[in-house]
């Protein structure tokens, strides 16, 4: 038994004196400071044992900073790939917009100096149909539209109603092959007759004595004979005149007046007393 009691006696002593040991370094750090330098040197040989166990938190927030940077970056690059697309839209509907308020200024200003009654008409559709050139407007006999009403925009004569519904109406462009329209030279008053020869950008004058004083550059307006149209509406600007000695007639070509490709807004117009009768 005895030697059993040594040595438990040996390991509390060891113990208390660990504690004493202990206790007096603590005591003395508090005092003295005296174990800093040991306290660095110690931290700094655990210091890679930190910066190793550090590497999976380290590796996580590098995913996270990297990775779902990119794919917000992303999805904010859609996004304002998507608002670009719809500012650009809309840039390209107030171009539109600009335009048409130049056209309709420009159309309200020529109303302004028109004799006659008019009022503003939308088109609303072309004939299909490559040989007869008619659009149709959305006005109708509900606004006293009537058959033999003339139709100008901006530039000048565009052409006449030859069909009148309640709502709509179809119009027959001045440029169509069985379309004529009494003319005069605004120059010096030589009358003609202007007609369609299925382009757009074309008319024909026809019956113009080859001696008779029209050239390239004059303006030909509505003479008002026949009481279809009024007087002094531009048709039409000579662009060829061509005199063959052995033809009795010159060959005369003239390009319309008015926007008859691209007019949108037109103006009816409503000359004294024909209203009433339609």
């Amino acid at each position: 038994m005895k030697p059993l009691f040594v040595k438990e006696s040996h390991l509390g002593l060891r113990v208390m004196l660990t504690l004493l040991v202990v206790a007096g370094l603590i005591l003395a750090d508090l005092r003295f400071n005296s174990l800093d330098r040991t306290r660095a040197i110690l931290d700094t040989l655990v210091a890679p044992v930190y910066w190793v166990a550090d590497i999976p938190s380290r590796l996580k927030d590098w995913q996270e900073t990297h990775l779902v940077s990119r794919s917000t970056l992303q999805g904010e690059n859609e996004r304002l790939r998507r608002e670009n697309l719809i500012l650009e839209g809309r840039t390209q509907q107030m171009a539109s917009l600009q335009a048409e308020n130049i056209r309709l200024r420009a159309l309200l200003n020529s109303a302004a100096l028109l004799r006659d009654d008019v009022v503003v008409a939308e088109l609303i559709g072309v004939s299909p149909d490559p040989v007869r050139q008619h659009v149709v407007i959305n006005k109708g006999s509900r606004d006293s539209v009537y058959v033999g009403q003339p139709l100008i925009d901006a530039n000048g004569l565009m052409g006449q109603v030859v069909e009148v519904g309640e709502f709509t109406s179809r119009v027959l462009l001045i440029t169509d092959l069985t379309h004529s329209v009494p003319v005069q030279v605004n120059r010096n008053g030589v009358r003609a007759i202007a007609e369609g020869n299925g382009s757009l950008s074309a008319l024909e004058v026809h019956h113009v004595a080859a001696t008779t004083d029209i050239r390239e550059g004059d303006l030909l307006v509505t003479s008002g004979l026949g009481g279809r149209f009024p007087v002094g509406y531009p048709v039409a600007v000579v662009s060829s005149v061509v005199r063959d000695p052995g033809q009795t007639f010159a060959r005369i070509l003239a390009q319309p007046t008015a926007a008859l490709d691209r007019s949108r807004h037109v103006l009816l117009v409503f000359t004294v007393g024909q209203g009433e009768e339609g």
